[in-house]
């Protein structure tokens, strides 16, 4: 046998999916145990995620990223004018 025929045989996937019963993963076995007990509660389809604090507007972040590199360049302007070299 070549090594493609190995290759195909482990990767069938129509072989695969075509199977009469197919289990469910550890993960769902785990989640319907556990919901058989507690069920959880009902929440909406993509429900928005609460903000714990509101979100700057972006022109005060660019006006804080350009403060600080007009505070850079003038800091490395003035450490080389006093400088003795």
């Amino acid at each position: 046998m070549s090594e493609q025929d190995d290759w195909e045989k482990e990767f069938d996937h129509r072989w695969a999916n075509s199977a009469e019963h197919k289990e469910p993963s550890a993960r769902a076995r785990m989640l319907a145990a556990r919901w058989k007990e507690n069920p959880p509660d009902p929440a909406p389809f993509r429900a928005d995620p609460e903000r714990s604090a509101p979100r700057r507007s972006s022109w005060i972040s660019t006006v804080v990223v350009l403060g600080c590199v007009v505070a850079v360049i003038v800091l490395l302007g003035y450490a080389q004018m006093h400088s003795p070299y």
